[in-house]
Order: C-alpha cells, then sequence, then structure tokens
C-alpha cells in the first residue's frame, strides 16, 4: 500500500507513549503500510496536552491537529460510542479525527477503531483513513 494516511488517535487520560505507540504499529501492520505514509494525524482538543500522544508524534515527526468535539460529532462513522460522547460530548474521537484528516468529503477508513488496551487498563484506539487527493 502506497497510499498517503491520516491516522485518529483517541486515548484515556495518563495513556502511555509505549501503548499509543503499539496501537498506531498494529494499525499500521493490518495495512501492510509504514509509519512514513502517514501525512496527517489528529484527535480531540482534550488531548492536545497528552503527554504520550505528543511523545509519539514527536518521535515520528509527526504534527498533530486537533478538533472541537462538535467538529468531530459531526462526522458519521461505523462505530460510534455512547461512552465516549459521555466523556468527550462526541461519539467518535479516533474514526472521526482519520476522516477529518484525510479530507473534508472524508475517507475512506481503511482501518476502524483498532483498540489496545495496557495492562494497567489504559486504552488507545487509532483508526485510518486514505487522504482523499491520492
Amino acid at each position: 500500500m502506497n497510499h498517503r494516511l491520516a491516522l485518529g488517535l483517541g486515548c484515556d487520560r495518563g495513556t502511555p507513549a509505549a501503548t499509543l505507540e503499539r496501537a498506531v504499529s498494529e494499525a499500521l501492520a493490518i495495512l501492510g503500510a509504514d509509519p512514513a505514509q502517514v501525512a496527517a494525524v489528529a484527535s480531540i482538543d482534550l488531548k492536545a496536552d497528552e503527554v504520550g500522544l505528543a511523545a509519539v508524534a514527536a518521535y515520528h515527526g509527526w504534527q498533530p491537529v486537533f478538533y472541537r468535539a462538535a467538529e468531530l460529532a459531526c462526522v458519521q462513522v461505523p462505530n460510534p460510542s455512547e461512552t465516549v460522547r459521555r466523556h468527550t460530548g462526541t461519539p467518535s474521537v479516533s474514526e472521526a479525527a482519520a476522516l477529518l484528516a484525510a479530507g473534508r468529503s472524508g475517507g475512506p477508513l481503511l482501518v476502524e477503531k483498532h483498540k489496545v488496551r495496557d495492562t494497567d487498563g489504559k486504552h488507545a484506539t487509532v483508526s485510518i483513513a486514505r487522504m482523499i487527493d491520492d
């Protein structure tokens, strides 16, 4: 796969960088893709100060973009979650962020809501969309 990719990242507060990195690596492996193909990384603005997310982005040289809950909530996703809505104000973080980052017409999602849970119970979620200009 040689497409440029957009990653959407979601995580529990305080999720370690290693957990996020594992989620990203596994999601990319599903596609047979590598981090060099990632052209956009996005999450919800509530995660703008998330240390683990910042560390993963810095390691790969990615500049994350953060969207408001209201922006994310407008995006149709295949796996909305009431739990996510209760905590963030939007039914989707990773899928909606990936679609927005991929381009305004959004999509398609190549990996839907790939979840990883670490030994401390912290969750990381990665979704991957193809950039629409490919």
